[in-house]
């Protein structure tokens, strides 16, 4: 997608923290959209890998890890934007061409979204009482400053959390009944256009493989060949201002490489743009023997640095409302590498579902709240023939399992696959499938912190009042209407601290708003109500 360019001048500097899905996006759009060069364009990562929480790494021997895995759909603006730029891997089309082509051939369509007692639900009904679908359209209505940092729980009755809508919901998205209500407030409104197949994950997209690999590896090579500069292994501490009050610019950025200190001077005219905190901060993985441990927000520097910023300076924000409620924001992933293919075929006979098309399999009576993905295979890059690849995760790791009378956060891989094993009914192969098997488990005790009840002023807008070359990007700025926890959320606070820091005379793609379509509203009356969409 061709796009007109400012001339800026040529020895304008770019300095981006954080290597993440953010500060990618924000060195392409500074390219594309700010003509600014590639080479002036730095990139400061404290890990030796770029990609932030669109991960994907390991290999068919010691297993694959996929921290997590986001959904993407249709109405994601701004990431279709950006990837409408730029090249799949072999260069035949866009990664966006290729990601609608994909959807075409590979659409979602559940025929397992639930199951329970080993047995599989289609199309489950939502369960709704009037009162829940009342509650559920005040939320929709009411004003976010009427909302304050109340929480889901606050709103609902507690019947309401029993529902297949809730379990749905809550693993569809990651939400628990303590989190804000604004949160949920904003992704009922954000996905209106999506209730009405929400039951069979109709509209939910996928990438051809992982998401580092379809995505992270196109955009990285495209920045590479234009010479964006990656400072890896770089924690940046801390940074220095200078100019008047009101009117304040980054002078200076202070960094940590091998142990020593360095610097990097900041002139007049250069730009910066932090990623504030780290949802996969403190991420611990296990093995098919151990558990992972749950580390804090110290194991590395994302949180450290904002909470530094923020200090007397309250238009950056309050990172202690994200940061310091581990046992709220904590859950566990796994992924689990199969040498054989007895498991896949089993869930697919199962489910009706071939490998990419099911989308997350819930377990409402699990303990754990456990759910399980089988994507497309291969799902890596290179991943042999012979090898498969699925994921999973669960909400509540503090409780023993059904099957497994542990907390999911003191469980092995062993021990989450045995458990996984007992709710699908799977007995006799059960030998067969754990000897060909590794399973990672990985705790990320930040993992929902953006879902934290908060109030206005907690996050801080993604060009901070009072500054004038600062720009804040990631899940934990301001954005009016979108919604955190998604890869869209990343990405527009990318291209809106970009657009503001250059002064370009462009907005990102406004917000999708299916709740002004009469007919999106109709069809998700109907499906609230448990009524037949036409």
């Amino acid at each position: 997608m061709a796009h007109a360019a400012p001339i800026t001048r040529p020895d304008r500097k770019a300095y981006l923290v954080g290597g993440g899905i953010a500060s990618l996006a924000a060195a392409a759009f500074l390219i594309r959209d700010g003509n600014v060069p590639g080479c002036n364009i730095t990139v400061i990562e404290e890990s030796g890998v770029l990609g932030g929480s669109l991960d994907g790494s390991g290999n068919s021997t010691d297993g694959y890890v996929l921290r997590g895995g986001r959904m993407l759909e249709s109405k994601y603006l701004c990431t279709f934007d950006l990837f409408a730029s730029i090249p799949t891997l072999d260069g035949s089309q866009t990664v966006t061409q290729e990601t609608f082509a994909w959807n075409e051939t590979m659409k979602t369509s559940s025929k397992a979204r639930l199951v329970s007692n080993g047995e599989r639900e289609t199309a489950p009904r939502f369960g709704l009482s009037e009162g829940d679908i009342l509650t559920i359209e005040r939320l929709a209505l009411v004003p976010e400053s009427m909302l304050g940092k109340t929480t889901i729980a606050d709103q609902f009755d507690p019947s309401f959390f029993e529902t297949n809508f809730w379990f749905m919901w809550c693993t569809t998205f990651a939400f628990q009944p303590w989190h804000g209500a604004v949160e949920f407030k904003r992704y009922l409104v954000r996905f209106a256009h999506m209730v009405s197949g929400f039951n069979c994950l109709h509209g939910i997209m996928r990438t051809v493989y992982n998401q580092y690999d379809s995505m992270v590896l196109p955009l990285r090579k495209w920045l590479d060949e234009r010479g964006v500069v990656f400072a890896f292994n770089t924690r940046v501490t801390d940074l220095d201002f200078s100019g008047p009050e009101g009117a304040r610019s980054v002078s200076r950025i202070v960094t940590e490489h091998m142990g020593y200190e360095a610097e990097i001077s900041v002139h007049d005219g250069d730009y910066v743009l932090v990623t504030l905190g780290s949802m996969t901060e403190g991420s611990d993985l296990g093995g098919m023997d151990r558990a992972p441990l749950l580390k804090g927000k110290s194991a590395g520097g994302a949180w450290t640095l904002w909470e530094r910023l923020a200090r007397d300076r309250p238009a950056f924000g309050r990172p202690e409302v994200f940061a310091d409620h581990i046992d709220q924001s904590k859950w566990l992933s796994f992924t689990t590498t199969l040498h054989d293919p007895t498991f896949l075929r089993l869930v697919r006979d199962f489910t009706g579902n071939v490998p990419g098309e099911g989308g997350l399999i819930t377990f409402p009576r699990s303990n754990w709240l456990a759910s399980i993905v089988i994507p497309f295979q291969p799902h890596f890059i290179g991943q042999p023939e012979d090898v498969c690849v699925f994921w999973g995760y669960g909400l509540a790791v503090d409780e023993p399992g059904n099957f497994v009378k542990k907390p999911m956060s003191a469980c092995s891989g062993h021990e989450i696959m045995t458990e996984i094993l007992g709710h699908l009914r799977i007995e006799a192969e059960v030998a067969g499938i754990m000897d060909k098997a590794i399973c990672i488990p990985c705790m990320m005790p930040f993992i929902t912190s953006q879902f934290l009840p908060r109030e206005p002023g907690d996050r801080p807008q993604v060009i901070p009042k009072g500054t004038t070359n600062l720009g804040f990007m990631g899940q934990f700025c301001e954005l009016p209407d979108d919604v955190v926890f998604t890869v869209e959320y990343s990405i527009r606070s990318a291209q809106a601290a970009v657009y503001g820091l250059l002064g370009l005379e462009r907005e990102p793609p406004a917000v999708y708003q299916g709740k002004f379509d009469p007919r999106v509203l109709f069809k998700a009356y109907r499906a609230l109500h448990d009524l037949q969409v036409a």
